[in-house]
């Protein structure tokens, strides 16, 4: 079952990365810590991506409107989206400015930095607490949840080089340490970024349509399936649609038979939303998926189509 994150939850956790900013950018100016200012400009995006998510899930949870009629679902596919798009671009800019530093080693404190990592990696992980009971359920909290577990990640790579800097003098381990975390926080979003794109973009969801097609011709009465859709409105809910080849039936007969159809197709496959549409010829030779379009029977302006 899909669990909400509540709006006291996402406040909390945004009041708890303003603080981390404001601290790692007064901790970072002060030791002169590349790593400590690149996660607080991380923190920064977060404190705007959580923001975000919140709003997401807010409309995303409206219910099915006139000019909606599939709901606001896609917010939150929006919002990790945009969430994880927002953490490569962090990721990109810190190795630009990890690699000037490089060339340019800068004497760090590592005291300082220790200390300030210390309370970043404490408060993150709180943050990242409070996020995790949703992040399971939704690529929305998921990718914010992300988000802060990337910030723990980083404070526990700044604590080792402050713990290393506090006693030997080593210029290129800061640096090191931001490209390493950028890399991985890129690694952990691209996953997210792929998903978003197909469920944008209507591609198939993960199904075995070959077995599919067979359970639906299992049923008595159909003889044939094809004109098969299939797309994702969020990552929990599929939206199917097909045409069935059936026997010259009374339509009350052929309400059973969409009824059995409807059953294993969400039982067996986890379809939630199901659009049926009974036949008796027309169509029996065509493909699956592949359906040719009738140039006479396209919708145009003023106009009407016979068949899809």
């Amino acid at each position: 079952m899909e669990e909400k994150i509540t709006g006291k939850r996402f406040l909390a956790v945004t009041l708890l990365n303003v603080l981390i900013t404001v601290v790692e950018i007064i901790g970072g100016l002060v030791s002169g810590s590349l790593a400590l200012l690149s996660d607080a400009f991380h923190n920064m995006g977060d404190s705007f991506s959580i923001v975000l998510g919140y709003f997401a899930q807010h409309i995303g949870s409206h219910p099915e409107t006139r000019e909606q009629t599939y709901g606001y679902r896609r917010a939150e596919i929006l919002s990790a989206l945009t969430n994880s798009l927002l953490l490569v671009i962090i990721a990109i800019f810190l190795i630009g400015e990890a690699i000037q530093r490089l060339d340019h080693p800068q004497h760090i404190n590592g005291g300082i930095m220790l200390a300030v990592a210390i309370v970043g990696l404490v408060a993150n992980l709180a943050s990242a607490l409070l996020l995790h009971a949703g992040s399971h359920d939704s690529l929305n909290v998921k990718a914010t949840y992300l988000h802060v577990l990337s910030d723990a990640l980083s404070s526990v790579a700044v604590i080792i080089g402050g713990l290393i800097l506090t006693f030997v003098n080593v210029p290129w381990l800061d640096p090191a340490l931001t490209i390493a975390v950028a890399l991985y926080i890129a690694y952990e979003s691209w996953p997210i970024i792929v998903q978003t794109i197909k469920i944008l973009m209507q591609s198939s969801p993960d199904l075995d349509y070959d077995n599919i097609a067979k359970d639906i011709k299992q049923v008595p009465g159909v003889e044939d399936v094809h004109h098969v859709h299939a797309w994702m409105i969020d990552e929990h809910r599929i939206i199917f649609s097909a045409h069935l080849n059936c026997q010259d039936l009374p339509l009350s007969q052929v309400e059973g038979i969409y009824s059995q159809v409807e059953d294993i197709l969400r039982q067996k496959y986890g379809i939630c939303h199901i659009t049926l549409q009974a036949e008796c010829s027309r169509g029996r030779d065509e493909e699956l998926f592949n359906t040719p379009v009738d140039e006479e029977n396209v919708i145009r302006p003023g106009g009407y189509k016979h068949r899809h």
